[in-house]
């Protein structure tokens, strides 16, 4: 009898290693790459047509978003970022105008001040911008395994950019069946489209 691969303990383990790695990442290397990825992510043409743009506000270790999102106010786009429901793995977006309309909340990541900011209830016309400790070359991701943005990418119609660093870009990541691959993969050296499974195999691990 062929053993069964536990994937939760492969994600925990990578997840563990692409923590470290991200920890240890000297803070001129990190913000070089970091300013690539902004880079590359306006040079898109989704990303300059869109009306709003979907983005998480970013943590120490993730692919700095602080700097895109004061641009794209400064451009006029409507920025909406993630809200985390109480007793829930659901979250909804809201639309900021200032940084200042964060405050930190759900595991210390900076969300917004619902009591003054609106809602987001139409992602027409949207870009998503999707966080991930990793991404493999089929635009599937390694998230923090609290399956947040899983549900939320589940529903979303938008067009949907993961941004990672190159070094976190894997051939092929352990995934579920019901897990959203993303449109495009942007790293601080390349905008590249996924390789998409054939249909048959698609979001089986």
């Amino acid at each position: 009898m062929l053993k069964r691969r536990d994937i939760r303990a492969e994600k925990n383990e990578l997840r563990r290693r692409m923590k470290k790695f991200r920890r240890e990442m000297p803070a001129a290397v990190k913000q070089k790459k970091d300013d690539a990825i902004r880079r590359g992510i306006q040079a898109l043409g989704q990303y300059q047509a869109c009306e709003t743009l979907l983005t998480f506000v970013s943590t120490p270790i993730e692919v700095d978003t602080h700097a895109l999102i004061e641009e794209a106010l400064r451009s006029g786009k409507t920025v909406a970022v993630p809200y985390c429901i109480d007793g829930t793995r659901q979250m909804d977006f809201y639309c900021i105008r200032s940084m200042d309309d964060l405050v930190p909340r759900t595991f210390g990541v900076l969300e917004p001040l619902i009591d003054r900011c609106p809602k987001l209830t139409d992602t027409k016309n949207s870009v998503c911008l999707v966080p991930g400790l990793a991404f493999d070359r089929h635009g599937f991701r390694l998230g923090y395994g609290k399956g947040y943005y899983d549900r939320f990418l589940s529903g979303y119609t938008g067009f949907k950019i993961g941004i990672v660093y190159e070094e976190c870009l894997c051939q092929r990541l352990p995934h579920g069946y019901y897990d959203v691959a993303v449109d495009l993969l942007v790293t601080e050296k390349r905008r590249k489209k996924p390789f998409f499974l054939p249909a048959k195999h698609s979001g089986k691990a």
